[in-house]
C-alpha cells in the first residue's frame, strides 16, 4: 500500500476520533468512564466538601488549604471492557426495510497505570496560604477492538480499532487561602497537554452503490492518527464553608477546555482500482472543538464517636456538554490528484461532524470511618454514584461507549505514623446496557472522497454494554 489520498482519509479520522470524546479533562462523562483519584473514588467520587489533601486539585482546590506541606503519588488501573452487537437497517430493491444483526465484537483496555502526583507547601506560622503543583491523568477508557470477527471484517471497524498510545495529562498550579477557620478558597490554572493516537478503518465506497456494496472490504482503508502536541489552558476555583464543626459545604467550578490541535496521519489505501493512479499532497490539519465546564457541589457531615471519626458526604456534579455541538477539522492546503471520475485536483474542505451532546449529571454518596487499633490509625471508605450519559442515544458508538452507569467504590488507608499514609482502592463500574434503534442511529461512515454527499447506512445502531474495574494504590506524606 502507499499513501495515496492519505491525508483526506486521515483528516476524517481526526474528526471522527477526536470529535467523539478524546481528551476530556478529568470528567467521567464522554470517553472517561470513572471519576479519578484513589482516595476520592473509594468514596464514590463524593469528595467536594470533604476535600482536604492533594486530591483536591481535581475536585475542589479550596481543600488544598487543609493539605498542609505534603506530597502525594497514586496510580490506578482501569480495566475497561465493552460489547457491541451491531444492527443495521437496510433497504432492499423493493423499498422494504430490514434489520441485519452482526456478530458481537468485544473491546478491551491495555494494562496501563493512571497516575496522580502533587506537592503542596503551607506558608507562614498560621498556614493561611497554601501553594501546590501537580498533575493528573484522566481515567479514560482506552479501548481496542479486533479488525476481524470469525474471519470477517469487524462490525466495529468503521468506529474504532484502537486508541492505544494516547497520552494525556492535566498539570496545574494552585493556591488556597484560609482567612478564618470557617472558610477556604482555592484557585488553579491548568492545561490539558499530551497527544492522542487512534486507528480506524474508513470506507471509500461510493454511497450510490453503483460500483460496490456499501461496505465492500476492498474499499476499506486502515488509518492512523496522531493529534498533538495538545495544549489547552483552563482554570478551576472552589470554596469550602464550615458553618459549624459538624458540617462542611463545598462547591467548585472547572472552566472549559478549547482544543485547537495539529494532527498528522498515516494511511493504507483501499485496493479498489479507482485509487490506482491517485496521489495526494499534504497530510496536516487542525482539529477544533470545545470541552465542557463542570460544576460540583457537596455537603459533608462529620462527627466523633469516642476516638473515631465518621465522615459522610453527598455530592452533585453537572457537566455542561451542550457546548459540544460539532467538531471542525480544517485541512491545510490538501489536494488530491488522479482519482477516477473526480475533479483533478480535488480539494478537501473543512470536515464537520455533528455531536449534539447533552449535559450529564452525577449524584454521589460516600464517606470514611477513621479509628485507631494498637498504635496505628486506619481509614475505611465506601461510596456509590450514578451518572447519566453525555451522549444522546442516536450518537452512541463503539468509540465512545458512554453509558449511564453506577459506580461502587471501596478502599481504605493505613497510617504508618503521623507522616505516612498508604491508600488502597477497588471500584466497579456497572454500565447500563443501551440499545440504539437502527432507525434513529445518526453516525454514518465517513467518506472524505465522495463527490456528492449522500446518506449511507448508520454504523452505530445496535446493542451496547460496558463495565470496568478500578484498582489503585497511593502514598501521602505530610511533613
Amino acid at each position: 500500500m502507499n499513501s495515496k489520498n492519505g491525508a483526506a482519509l486521515g483528516l476524517a479520522l481526526g474528526a471522527a476520533l477526536l470529535g467523539t470524546g478524546a481528551p476530556r479533562s478529568a470528567q467521567a462523562a464522554g470517553l472517561y468512564f470513572s471519576d479519578g483519584g484513589v482516595r476520592p473514588l473509594s468514596r464514590g467520587g463524593a469528595f467536594v466538601a470533604g476535600a482536604d489533601d492533594l486530591g483536591s486539585m481535581q475536585y475542589n482546590p479550596a481543600g488544598l488549604a487543609d493539605a498542609g506541606t505534603s506530597f502525594m503519588l497514586d496510580a490506578s488501573w482501569l480495566n475497561f471492557s465493552s460489547d457491541f452487537t451491531r444492527q443495521t437497517q437496510v433497504t432492499d430493491a423493493a423499498g422494504a426495510n430490514h434489520v441485519v444483526t452482526s456478530p458481537t465484537v468485544h473491546g478491551s483496555a491495555p494494562v496501563e497505570p493512571i497516575p496522580t502526583i502533587g506537592v503542596s507547601f503551607a506558608l507562614g506560622k498560621e498556614q493561611r496560604w497554601t501553594i501546590a503543583a501537580g498533575a493528573f491523568a484522566p481515567y479514560s477508557a482506552i479501548a481496542s477492538y479486533p479488525q476481524t470477527v470469525n474471519g470477517q471484517p469487524s462490525p466495529s471497524r468503521y468506529s474504532l480499532v484502537s486508541l492505544n498510545g494516547s497520552l494525556l495529562a492535566v498539570p496545574g498550579l494552585y493556591v488556597a487561602y484560609k482567612p478564618i477557620e470557617q472558610i477556604r478558597i482555592g484557585v488553579g490554572v491548568q492545561a490539558l497537554v499530551g497527544s492522542f493516537n487512534a486507528s480506524q478503518i474508513f470506507s471509500a465506497s461510493p454511497s450510490n452503490k453503483l460500483l460496490s456494496s456499501p461496505e465492500d472490504p476492498t474499499y476499506d482503508s486502515y488509518s492512523q492518527l496522531k493529534a498533538g502536541p495538545i495544549f489547552a489552558p483552563s482554570a478551576n476555583a472552589g470554596v469550602t464553608f464550615i458553618p459549624e464543626k459538624h458540617i462542611r459545604i463545598g462547591a467548585s467550578y472547572q472552566l472549559p477546555y478549547v482544543i485547537d490541535a495539529p494532527a498528522t496521519v498515516n494511511v493504507e489505501l483501499p485496493n479498489a482500482v479507482v485509487f490506482d493512479n491517485a496521489k495526494q499532497v499534504g497530510d496536516n490539519a487542525r482539529v477544533k472543538f470545545e470541552l465542557p465546564p463542570v460544576l460540583r457541589t457537596g455537603v459533608e457531615f462529620r462527627t466523633n464517636i469516642g476516638k473515631t471519626l465518621l465522615r459522610v458526604e453527598a455530592s452533585y456534579k453537572r457537566e455542561f456538554w451542550t457546548v459540544e455541538h460539532s467538531i471542525e477539522v480544517e485541512p491545510t492546503n490538501l489536494k488530491l490528484y488522479n482519482i477516477t471520475a473526480f475533479p483533478n485536483p480535488y480539494s478537501v474542505g473543512t470536515i464537520t461532524l455533528p455531536r449534539n451532546f447533552q449535559n450529564s449529571n452525577e449524584i454521589a454518596l460516600g464517606g470514611e470511618f477513621s479509628f485507631a487499633a494498637s498504635r496505628y490509625v486506619f481509614d475505611l471508605r465506601a461510596g456509590v454514584n450514578y451518572e447519566t450519559s453525555a451522549i444522546p442515544t442516536a450518537y452512541l458508538s463503539p468509540l465512545t461507549v458512554d453509558l449511564a452507569r453506577v459506580t461502587l467504590g471501596t478502599g481504605g488507608s493505613f497510617h504508618l505514623n503521623k507522616h505516612w499514609r498508604i491508600d488502597l482502592l477497588y471500584a466497579h463500574v456497572f454500565g447500563i446496557s443501551t440499545t440504539v434503534d437502527p432507525a434513529i442511529a445518526a453516525i454514518q461512515r465517513v467518506n472524505p472522497v465522495q463527490g456528492n454527499p449522500a446518506p449511507s447506512e448508520a454504523i452505530n445502531g445496535g446493542q451496547y454494554s460496558a463495565r470496568a474495574e478500578v484498582l489503585g494504590v497511593g502514598v501521602n506524606y505530610k511533613f
